[in-house]
């Protein structure tokens, strides 16, 4: 009976990882900010006013783009979003519930350049919005999946000369309640404190999944887990010896598999050491809003692989985008398939550079906590828009990789510098074309040259 509770939990701890991660982040977020970005209370926007760098600890953060992220809490009632014109920048909003779903994009790809109004709706109000409810015409309605979400917005920046331009799009991104109120949103609820981090990562689940119920779908795998004490009223804090012990241990377990998996690649396909990531947020299956695409190519499904998969995506790339707005090819090894790391020289020649319809980059991460790297050019990414790199004769491009500066002056103009561990880096491609996500577009190795 212990072992099979051990079991359950561990599965518990899979299936509800995103949820308690993404949560934490919007805690985080509302009460102490994110680097850059101050803390925000829900409902308003925090920009950031220069790109990310070391200082920003948070998962696989970009460096290509200026962030304007809000969490947003519809218990107040429907909130109007004013989106500006954005000229020829591109940009996106991004839209994640609290079990990290991505369900809206509005932006460049998803709904085009120019100034749009949008209603942002709770969960339940699909019929009777009426104009005192802020449903005007010409204003488009997206439905949340949860109270609380978190809208991601990147604008592209081409420099510090470019960032003037990018602030002035930020201040006219606005989010106003229809039905103003004193009353402050409710946000994420409290949970007891004084708990071992196992138990207090189920009392998170227990208490925030009945917040923020899950899809319909996903209702009857939640309810499996009620011998957990997960789906009750009494906090974890009363649980008896023997449930406390095998959420300890089922905590460990899933916590393990979910870190070995992220780097062995076993939820995404590999060519060439890059695990192709293009559908690593698939696994929202039920909400489709403005921008997203409701296809069985970008559904994964299967129940027995899906949790698995989201629980990685959450952990690797929380709040990450679907493919077909951002792929994320990334990897740990060169072409031998040994670790990258530090200690070694490496190049990765691009032959013909990533297609693309916006723009491109490979960002240096160290590990295990996936965050940028300090270096002497404070330089965190190379690519199409990178100032002074050195194309070779043929139209290609050598990125060397290392943690010390080459010698060579057109390596340096290409350099991306390492940290002096093992790192992994991610190529970002914005607005893939067709190529890059049907495999034609391959990418090649990275080699090690020392």
């Amino acid at each position: 009976m212990a072992i099979q509770l051990n079991e359950l939990a561990s599965e518990a701890y899979v299936f509800g990882f995103p949820l308690v991660f993404d949560l934490e982040q919007v805690e985080r977020f509302t009460t102490s900010g994110l680097g850059s970005l101050e803390p925000a209370p829900f409902n308003t926007f925090s920009h950031a006013r220069t790109l990310a760098g070391p200082e920003d600890t948070f998962v696989s953060i970009n460096n290509d783009t200026a962030y304007s992220i809000a969490q947003v809490d519809l218990g107040v009632g429907p909130i109007r979003l004013s989106v500006p014109d954005a000229g020829d920048r591109y940009y996106v909003l991004q839209f994640v519930d609290a079990w990290t779903n991505n369900f809206a994009y509005v932006g460049t790809r998803a709904t085009g350049q120019r100034a749009g109004e949008y209603l942002l709706v709770p969960p339940g109000r699909d019929d009777g919005l009426s104009a005192a409810d802020g449903a005007d015409e010409g204003v488009t309605v997206i439905r949340f999946p949860t109270r609380v979400a978190t809208i991601v917005g990147r604008w592209a920046v081409s420099g510090a000369d470019d960032l003037p331009a990018v602030h002035a799009l930020q201040d006219a991104l606005t989010l106003t309640a229809v039905h103003p109120t004193l009353a402050p949103p409710e946000g994420v609820p409290a949970v007891a404190g004084g708990l071992s981090e196992a138990v207090g990562f189920f009392e998170k689940l227990r208490v925030w999944s009945q917040a923020f119920p899950p899809a319909p779908r996903d209702r009857a795998a939640l309810d499996s887990y009620t011998e957990l004490g997960l789906t009750g009223a009494h906090s974890l804090a009363d649980a008896s010896g023997a449930l406390v012990a095998a959420l300890e241990k089922g905590y460990a377990a899933g916590k393990e598999a979910l870190e070995a998996a992220i780097r062995s690649g076993a939820q995404a396909p590999q060519l060439n050491g890059w695990m192709l990531t293009e559908h690593m947020f698939d696994y929202n299956v039920d909400f489709f809003e403005v921008g997203t695409v409701d296809d069985p190519e970008w559904k994964s499904e299967d129940p027995k692989t899906r949790y698995a998969q989201r629980a990685g995506a959450a952990r690797a790339g929380l709040w990450g985008n679907h493919g077909y707005e951002a792929s994320y090819p990334m990897t740990y090894v060169d072409a031998a398939g040994d670790p990258l790391t530090g200690d070694h020289v490496y190049t990765l020649r691009l032959h013909p550079t990533p297609p693309v319809n916006a723009f491109w980059s490979l960002t240096m991460y160290d590990l295990p906590l996936f965050l940028l790297v300090a270096n002497e050019l404070n330089r965190y990414s190379v690519g199409d828009r990178t100032p002074g790199i050195v194309y070779d004769d043929d139209g290609g491009l050598t990125i060397t990789i290392s943690s010390v500066k080459p010698s060579d002056p057109t390596a340096v103009a290409n350099w991306l510098p390492a940290p002096e561990g093992p790192f992994r880096p991610i190529l970002r491609m914005y607005a893939p074309e067709a190529p890059a996500l049907d495999g034609r577009y391959v990418l090649p190795a990275i080699e090690r040259v020392d």
